[in-house]
This record gives structure tokens, sequence and C-alpha cells, in this order.
């Protein structure tokens, strides 16, 4: 969780979820620039006293928002990928006796106590 509130993606990259870590390294890239872009548009603004200066302002703290929100969303997803890392549950798609594709959850159950391994 750690790793991914520090840098989003780091954590799910740790834990094999390459996908999903380079999701959010796409969208930290994206949501930096564009935070960067329109702080840098918004400082022009306010020098030449432009009308949508306050408007820009605003468009600002929504990209600031996002990039707050990447952080906190990648260290969620982390801490909840590393709880369930090991979780048995199998999800994938199967043909249904109809002919019809479905989708089968394959979770297995041992009802009583572990077998006995031999010496």
């Amino acid at each position: 969780m750690g790793r991914s509130m520090l840098l989003p993606g780091w954590g799910q990259a740790v834990l094999g979820r390459r996908g999903m870590g380079a999701f959010f390294v796409f969208w930290e890239g994206l949501t930096l620039t564009m935070t960067v872009k329109t702080s840098r548009q918004l400082r022009y603004m306010r020098a030449t006293n432009h009308e949508a200066a306050d408007d820009k302002k605003q468009e600002l703290q929504d990209w600031a928002v996002l990039l707050v929100f990447n952080h906190l969303a990648a260290g969620a997803e982390a801490f909840v990928s590393a709880m369930l890392w090991d979780f048995p549950a199998e999800i994938g798609p199967e043909r249904l006796p109809s002919g019809d594709a479905g989708l089968a959850v394959r979770l297995p159950i041992r009802i009583g106590r572990a077998p006995a391994h031999a010496p």
C-alpha cells in the first residue's frame, strides 16, 4: 500500500499486477502533466490579467485533486490485492449446457480436516 501511495503502480508491479500498475502509472503521468501545464497557463493568465484566470484556477484544482486521488486509489488497490493475492478462486469463461457463453467461478472448499501427509 505504501509503495503505491508513494509511486502509483509500484505496489501493483511487486504483486505481479502489471496491467493495473501500468494504468496507475499512465494516469499519474497524465494528471501530473496536466497539472503542470495548467499551472503554467494560470501563471500566464494572471500576468496578463486575463479574465478567465478564475476558471483556469478551478481547472488546476481539479487536476490536483485527480492527482491526489490516483495516489489514494493506487494504494487502496495495492492493499486489497496484497490481502487477496493467495485467494484460491478462479474466474473465467465457460460454455453453458445450452451452448451459451457464461462466467464460471471456482472456489475450492475443504470440508473436514486436511488430509494427512505420508512420511
